[in-house]
């Protein structure tokens, strides 16, 4: 028997866990490791989830302690399970692996993808804040407008008791707040509720698709962190960032989800140098060359826009978009500037609690306040920080009405955006089929 570590970020991690370790006899899962979320660690993923062979459950400890856990339990194996990061980080990760006399192992998509008796679409991307949430509710529109029941399952996001979170859905904001969701979640939920689209997540992803088959028509598999999808997918479509050109190439698993896609989104090219777009495309070429590519926009819509005309703005942003995904700024800096914003406000001065610790973490932000909010005491920082700040207005580009979750006295506007394809091809033409 083999003895296992999972590096994870309760995500990928749980997931590789129930689909090829939970019931085989051939592996000892010791511990999760867990990065990039925070308090994580220093939980158990429970035995009611974790199966007959783990009766007292699986310790999650800090990824910190990677080292010490592979020599104290004799480890044989260490599995890298999340997304999002430089190819120079998974090869010092394995380096560190193997230095410590274990093996590391990257489990793909055959032994992690489960099928659906359903069709499925993907939409995944190469980096965090590519546009990936947007190309998922264009391709949710179609679909309706097809008349097809769709249910998009959303890459997990299990902050909270893991038992309860098991299987999630949600159709109305009452949901959200049944299932206490935080800002990052509600980010990527409320945006389909809005559009009639039920939305499916949790912690069990077999147990997740058998619920959303008997309601929906065709699943809508709406990737997050750049991972790859969990469901095996009838077409893949991955959405790729001209803004980072070059990173579709240099990022795990993005390079995967790039090289499998059947369709490649070119997003952002309104924004975009032509130079940036031409590297997109000349990697397709290179390494995908039968991918199908749409070209597309993403247009901020902000409704009273010109009462940024002249004003000293707080913007913020999506925070994963910013953090792990590395974006010095989102739709929100586009927006003020576009609209003749006098000033845009450094709001690191101000920045209390988990949201100082973030600046100083994420080096490379300035004028832009991530909407961090992973749970009820850093939703509380991120709204002091906000208050403390002196302006006329606050921009806000992250894709839920944040006045649901924070109050404070400063006006806010509130900044979104969809996709728009360019010419042809289209996403309707790609999803014909369906």
């Amino acid at each position: 028997m083999k003895k296992v570590i999972i590096m994870g970020a309760a995500g990928r991690d749980f997931h590789n866990f129930n689909t090829y370790f939970r019931n085989n006899p051939d592996y000892r899962v010791v511990a999760f490791t867990a990065t990039q979320i925070p308090d994580i660690e220093g939980r158990k993923y429970p035995a009611a989830l974790a199966g007959k062979l783990y009766p007292k459950g699986i310790p999650i400890e800090a990824e910190s302690e990677l080292d010490k856990l592979i020599a104290a339990c004799k480890v044989d194996d260490v599995h890298l399970a999340y997304s999002d990061l430089p190819h120079q980080y998974v090869m010092n990760k394995a380096s560190q692996v193997q230095a410590a006399g274990a093996n590391f192992i990257l489990l793909g998509p055959a032994d992690t993808m489960i099928k659906s008796r359903k069709p499925v679409v993907s939409v995944c991307a190469v980096r965090t804040g590519s546009g990936k949430s947007q190309t998922s509710r264009r391709v949710a529109q179609i679909l309706q407008a097809k008349g097809r029941k769709v249910a998009a399952i959303r890459h997990p996001m299990p902050y909270g008791d893991l038992v309860k979170q098991k299987v999630q859905r949600f159709a109305t904001y009452a949901d959200l707040d049944k299932h206490e969701c935080t800002i990052e979640e509600r980010e990527e939920y409320e945006p389909h509720i809005d559009k009639g689209i039920i939305v499916y997540a949790g912690v069990d992803y077999g147990a997740i698709l058998r619920q959303a088959e008997k309601e929906a028509d065709v699943i809508l598999w709406d990737g997050g962190n750049n991972d790859f999808p969990f469901y095996k997918s009838d077409l893949e479509i991955v959405v790729a960032d001209p803004h980072r050109a070059g990173h579709e190439l240099s990022y795990y698993p993005g390079e995967t989800n790039f090289r499998r896609a059947k369709v490649i989104v070119i997003n952002k090219m309104d924004t975009a140098t032509p130079e940036g777009v031409a590297t997109v495309l000349a990697s397709a070429q290179k390494v995908n060359p039968k991918a199908t590519i749409i070209r597309a926009n993403s247009p901020t819509i902000v409704k009273d826009g010109e009462r940024i005309r002249g004003k000293r703005v707080l913007v913020i942003e999506d925070g994963p978009t910013l953090t792990h995904g590395g974006m010095k700024y989102g739709a929100g800096i586009v927006a003020a500037k576009k609209y003749g914003a006098a000033a845009i406000i450094d709001p690191r001065p101000f920045a209390v609690g988990s949201i100082k610790k973030t600046f100083e973490k994420y080096s490379h932000l300035d004028d832009v306040l991530p909407a961090m909010g992973y749970g009820d005491k850093q939703t509380r920082e991120l709204a002091q920080t906000i208050e403390a700040i002196d302006c006329d207005l606050v921009v806000s580009a992250t894709p839920i009405d944040i006045t649901r979750v924070i109050k404070v006295s400063k006006p806010i506007l509130r900044v979104g955006y969809e996709l728009e394809e360019i010419g042809t091809p289209t996403l309707k033409d790609v999803l014909k089929k369906f």
